[in-house]
């Protein structure tokens, strides 16, 4: 992951400056552009089966949440700008969204039920940064999704091994519950949810 420009840009430069054809992708933390690794394959075919999944669920329960491709997650007061590998947004709180229609940018907690990071070589801004950020919006539960086991010891235990943390807002807080092999996974927002995370980290296999 390298600094694509080394000055500091507010959020609505950075939007200007996007390119309109993203083969490279980019995001914004605290002022800094940041060229993100290209995904592999294993990540994207992780990310989409765990978006399918997802929509089979809100489908099923009539829900007015969609999975767009390109939204924009801005923290509040931060110039910062980050595209999660899989957002649920809640289409019935976009009203008080005041970026979406021209920047399709969400800034409120309510707007994004659900948000899943898979992780690459840059952990640390999913660990640490982002969830930071994503806990500070009231995000209600993000995914950290590391089906590579990247992430540090003391987020995956020791050997690492693949896991998904599952982190859910109490009180304000993260509250974060970790789930191996099959293991099935306590979602507060779809809690009928029936996956493990071996169906996510074997989507390419199978």
């Amino acid at each position: 992951m390298t600094q694509a420009i080394p000055k500091l840009l507010t959020f609505e430069e950075f939007v200007d400056w996007l390119p309109e054809n993203r083969r490279v992708r980019y995001e914004l933390h605290n002022g800094e552009i940041v060229e993100m690794a290209q995904p592999v394959g294993e990540h994207e075919e992780v990310k989409g089966f765990a978006a399918r999944k997802l929509t089979v669920e809100f489908d099923r329960l009539n829900l007015p949440y969609l999975i767009p491709s390109q939204a924009i997650v801005k923290p509040p007061e931060k110039d910062s700008g980050y595209f999660p590998d899989v957002l649920v947004l809640n289409r019935a709180n976009l009203v008080n969204e005041p970026l979406w229609k021209k920047q399709s940018t969400l800034s409120l907690g309510a707007s994004i039920p659900l948000v899943i990071e898979v992780v690459s070589t840059n952990w640390r801004d999913d660990y640490h940064l982002k969830y930071a950020d994503y806990e500070e919006m009231g995000i209600p539960e993000y995914w950290i999704v590391d089906y590579a086991a990247l992430g540090g010891r003391n987020f995956i235990g020791n050997p690492k091994q693949p896991t998904i943390s599952v982190c859910n807002l109490v009180d304000g807080e993260y509250q974060i519950s970790k789930f191996r092999d099959s293991d099935y996974i306590v979602s507060q927002t779809f809690p009928e949810l029936n996956l493990t995370p071996t169906q996510i980290f074997q989507a390419g296999l199978v």
